[in-house]
């Protein structure tokens, strides 16, 4: 399973990725100048009085927000893989979802950023540095 040490090398393994605290929730972001495509999130006040209200808690463990490209892609990670990955209100509308940190394969958690890094960079970039990082089998 996954840590947030894995997310870090992960996302930092990037070109052009940076690491920084977010001022709002204080917890680490990555990102790329066009914006963040992983993030620490812990939840907020809010978000522990709308799960209630769900009938929901907040899990465990360390749990990281990541971009995806659209809310049905949001959606099916959600309903394909429940255990690791969930939404909150707070999402609605929103291209991303939360995923469980300790709950995912390594493999997994790579791919999934990787996508979520690709949102950020240009094609041409992003071209690259697949070309370069052919998919293993």
């Amino acid at each position: 399973m996954a840590t947030l040490d894995d997310v870090r090398a992960i996302a930092l393994g990037f070109p052009g990725a940076t690491e920084g605290v977010d001022g709002h929730r204080g917890g680490v972001t990555w990102r790329m100048p066009s914006g963040a495509f992983v993030w620490e999130r812990g939840p907020g006040t809010r978000d522990l009085e709308q799960l209630a209200q769900l009938g929901r808690e907040w899990p465990s463990g360390d749990v990281v927000g990541v971009r995806t490209d659209g809310l049905q892609v949001a959606q099916a990670l959600v309903e394909t893989y429940p255990d690791v990955f969930f939404t909150i209100p707070h999402f609605d509308g929103y291209p991303a979802v939360l995923l469980r940190v300790d709950a995912i394969e390594l493999d997994h958690l790579r791919e999934v950023i990787t996508d979520a890094w690709l949102l950020k960079v240009t094609k041409r970039v992003g071209a690259e540095w697949l070309a370069s990082h052919p998919p293993t089998l």
